[in-house]
């Protein structure tokens, strides 16, 4: 058990061994058969030699993404309307770091906020599938509690990487507790309930809490968490990740402390609701005790890294609408659009994402119509995309006043199933069409390592120079060898 204890270069925070809980407590856990106590047992239980070659494969190529779109993340307008505020607040923790800012430190819980405010700043971040952002709500939280350790008990590297895995594990078994996740969330956002999940399991297993605490993590967290949809392509959006990072790590800090919750939130309990309060239809399992044969999630089912900041969505209707311009230039000798009387967008029913004329850059990142036109227009979407100059420009609107969209009955608001389509009815009454089933990045067709490197190195570079990000680009792919953890926080 790591015991915390800050010198006097910062605070003094100890973290009670697992009997300092007292017999009282450990009595009124739950019963081992229950729903919940199996996912504090395997939290508590797995070790690294769970993780397979695979599962390490992956993590790593997720923390490095993660990363990334964190530093480019520290760049925009809400980090810093977040960060502003963290710094506003008086705290002696001043500890941990904060994504491109090497001259600031906050208290562990706040760089969590802001680190994972960041991260989902510009919705460049990960995706998974049941649909959720699983790296943005773990690895800020674990990178804060790794510098909050004194030197006597900093994690290793493969410490930090089963604490990661242990965090997206418990996310993707909660998804998979109801039918309702399956497709694109209308009610809240999936990262601001099982993320702070997530981020309290990992956290539990980086302090090595107890198995008694590991519950009361949880049902701790589950009071924490939630974030409507409404405010999706908003600023206050980015605020979900930040807030399930951080709020994740305060559960876990308040169960070591002796904060006790519902040893069963995680069951279905009838006339009592607790985890299962977020869902219409929830069918809790139980998480197995690791063993030799334990099959993370993460094995069977791949990662989604997106190419441009922008809602996953978008990337079906962008490489639809790459493949028809290709088409057009072909047939016309170039991209003209007075050339188009009508763009017909086949997109699934999703209204947060169906936006015919979005305003800011977070509505245009969430809206296929701007989208799938920019593409048509430049030739490709990216950063500059979504900025004031581009998004208003005139010949932008003009190709948004000619997009119909349809629904066809196939094309299901489901990211292992939707497809985009885009196509062009011309003056002369031809059509060309370009369709998407799967695009590069999803995790049916992955990032290739060279690829997942370029957009590592463009993310950093508008931070950090070429040395400091080729360090993060080894630290992370020898993560299993680093003595201490903190290091790759610290390098940020």
């Amino acid at each position: 058990m790591k015991t915390c204890e800050l010198s006097a270069h910062g605070p003094r925070v100890s973290l009670p061994p697992p009997l300092s809980l007292g017999a009282a407590v450990v009595a009124r856990s739950a019963p081992e058969e229950t729903v919940t106590s199996s996912f504090a047992s395997f939290i508590h239980a797995v070790r690294p030699e769970h993780l397979s070659k695979t599962v390490r494969h992956r993590s790593k190529r997720m923390i490095l993404d993660s990363i990334g779109v964190g530093l480019v993340g520290s760049t925009t307008h809400v980090f810093d309307i977040a960060l502003q505020y963290c710094q506003e607040l008086y705290s002696s923790v001043a500890v941990s770091s904060v994504y491109g800012k090497p001259g600031v430190k906050l208290s562990p819980t706040l760089a969590a906020f802001a680190n994972g405010v960041a991260t989902h700043s510009m919705d460049f971040d990960d995706t998974w599938h049941p649909a959720t952002h699983p790296s943005g709500a773990v690895l800020p939280a674990l990178l804060a509690a790794s510098q909050m350790l004194p030197p006597s008990t900093k994690p290793n590297g493969m410490d930090f990487l089963l604490a990661f895995n242990v965090g997206l594990e418990v996310q993707g078994r909660l998804m998979h507790f109801s039918t309702e996740t399956h497709n694109i969330p209308k009610r809240f956002h999936p990262p601001s309930v099982v993320g702070t999940m997530g981020s309290a399991a990992a956290a539990a297993k980086l302090l090595s809490l107890s198995m008694a605490q590991c519950t009361h993590a949880l049902g701790i967290a589950a009071s924490l968490a939630g974030a409507p949809m409404a405010n999706a392509a908003t600023q206050a959006k980015p605020l979900h990740i930040g807030n399930a990072t951080r709020l994740g790590l305060e559960a876990a800090l308040l169960a070591a402390r002796g904060m006790e919750a519902n040893p069963l939130i995680l069951d279905d309990i009838p006339g009592c609701s607790g985890f299962s309060a977020f869902y219409g239809v929830y069918q809790p399992t139980p998480l197995s005790t690791p063993n030799d044969h334990h099959e993370f999630l993460l094995e069977k089912q791949d990662i989604a890294f997106k190419r441009f900041p922008a809602h996953l969505g978008m990337h079906w209707v962008v490489d639809a609408a790459l493949s028809v311009r290709n088409l057009f230039i072909n047939y016309a000798g170039s991209f003209s659009p007075s050339l188009i009387r009508t763009i017909v967008l086949k997109i699934p029913v999703s209204k947060y994402i169906n936006r015919p004329f979005p305003s800011s850059e977070h509505q245009a990142r969430h809206s296929f119509q701007f989208n799938a036109c920019t593409a048509l227009l430049d030739g490709e979407v990216g950063l500059s995309s979504f900025s004031e100059s581009s998004i208003h420009r005139q010949e932008l609107r003009e190709l948004l006043d000619k997009v119909v969209v349809e629904h066809p009955e196939d094309n299901v608001a489901n990211f292992d199933k939707m497809y985009g389509e885009v196509a062009l009815l011309l003056h002369s009454g031809d059509v060309l069409t370009g369709k998407c089933d799967t695009f590069y990045g999803h995790w049916r067709k992955p990032l290739s390592k060279e690829s997942l490197l370029k957009k590592f190195r463009s993310n950093a570079s508008h931070v950090l120079p070429e040395e400091k990000i080729e360090t993060i680009i080894t630290m992370v792919d020898n993560l299993e060898k680093l003595s201490d953890s903190s290091q790759l926080a610290s390098s940020l």
